[in-house]
């Protein structure tokens, strides 16, 4: 039986496109003008999913969702905010009232599906607030760089974007870095400290369930585990065997798993190749990046990862006419490099502005598309593991 999804908004025209969108996904759709009349619904169509707007006549969607929660006959039901309301604030009052995702409109319809997808799966798995593991291995991708400033959580956050997309699947994606954090700041967390609270946790007391809380749900559908920004934390670098229980539960919560293993290979690092299934390598396409780069592959061999599982990606970070071409990066590095992101700081820029990530904010761009590419190629060896 198909899946069924109640949209609760004021306007029609959004009811007729969204209900008219997610029946092409197979969903079966009932459709409420107010809030009243969405609570009437959401109790006697029994939804899997509600989407509600938050600016309505008489009650809004905060109270409508307060509603929904204090109601034992709905308080289980995930509920998807779907407005234009797009302020920090917003969001916190959103998820305050009890939403579990929040999405800002206009948004692509694959995105939207994204989060639907993500949310009815999340349900299922976690019903009651139990955490089930994942039916198959996960399928973990660490990402690391020769030197800092080589954007290795850029490229992670927005591969993980583009992998959901792809594999229509839930990804994680775990900025290993207390106390240099950066995407926090960038996707409207300006002080995160979930990570630094889990490192000083002991590690018997790390539980699925407690990481799983540790997760923040972007308005893109990922779910995020972010490094803090407090320098005084980098301390907690040296919490090794909290790390590798993190790192354990969170491959029992989602199919993918993206590590932002930052620069270099500390012992950190090091213990933590062999929770990674691929490594993608970021080179910068300049002489002594490349050096670098290739220096740290060769490390990685003789730390025993497999060749086959060590992708180099060319990553351009700005545009000059001095830096070398994917096929002499590829030449001096003596290794294959099967992908290419060319730059983007303006989308970068942008993106962070709006709080989201460069690929979800323009996915029709050719870095979404060099994005979606390096995603296929992940799913690929995704497939080779299996």
């Amino acid at each position: 039986m198909a899946q069924k999804i109640l949209i609760i908004d004021d306007d029609l025209d959004t009811l007729r496109l969204v209900g008219a969108m997610l029946q092409r996904q197979g969903y079966q759709i009932a459709v409420a003008s107010n809030g009243e009349q969405g609570l009437s619904q959401a109790g006697s169509e029994n939804p899997d999913l509600i989407l509600v707007d938050i600016m309505m006549p008489d009650m809004d969607g905060y109270e409508v969702t307060r509603r929904l929660r204090n109601n034992p006959q709905t308080a289980d039901i995930p509920i998807l905010m779907f407005t234009a309301k797009t302020q920090l604030d917003d969001k916190v009052s959103g998820f305050e009232s009890g939403a579990d995702d929040y999405l800002t409109k206009p948004t692509h319809p694959a995105e939207l599906q994204a989060h639907v997808k993500a949310l009815l799966a999340r349900s299922k798995r976690w019903k009651a607030g139990v955490v089930v593991p994942v039916e198959k291995p996960p399928f973990t991708i660490g990402i690391l760089a020769a030197r800092g400033g080589q954007g290795v959580t850029t490229l992670a956050v927005n591969l993980a974007k583009s992998l959901m997309t792809a594999a229509q699947a839930e990804i994680i994606m775990a900025e290993l870095r207390p106390g240099m954090g950066t995407l926090g700041p960038d996707l409207g967390e300006p002080d995160p400290k979930e990570l630094a609270s889990l490192l000083q946790a002991k590690p018997d007391e790390l539980t699925q369930q407690k990481v799983k809380d540790s997760l923040l749900t972007h308005d893109t559908g990922l779910r995020l585990l972010l490094g803090s920004v407090q320098p005084r934390d980098a301390i907690l670098q040296n919490a090794t065997a909290q790390f590798e229980a993190i790192i354990n539960r969170l491959t029992s919560l989602a199919p993918y798993l993206i590590l932002d293993l930052g620069p270099g290979l500390p012992p950190l690092t090091q213990k933590l190749l062999k929770k990674c299934q691929h490594l993608i390598v970021i080179v910068e396409p300049s002489s002594n990046s490349v050096l670098h780069a290739k220096a740290l592959i060769a490390n990685l061999v003789e730390l025993d990862v497999n060749k086959r599982r060590i992708s180099p990606v060319v990553v351009n970070r700005l545009r000059s006419d001095t830096q070398l071409s994917a096929t002499q990066v590829q030449e001096k590095l003596d290794f294959t490099v099967p992908a290419v992101i060319m730059p983007f700081p303006e989308l970068i820029y942008r993106a962070a502005q709006m709080k989201t990530i460069a690929v979800s904010y323009q996915p029709d761009t050719q870095t979404s598309q060099q994005f979606a590419k390096l995603a296929s190629l992940m799913l690929e060896r995704a497939q080779l593991e299996k």
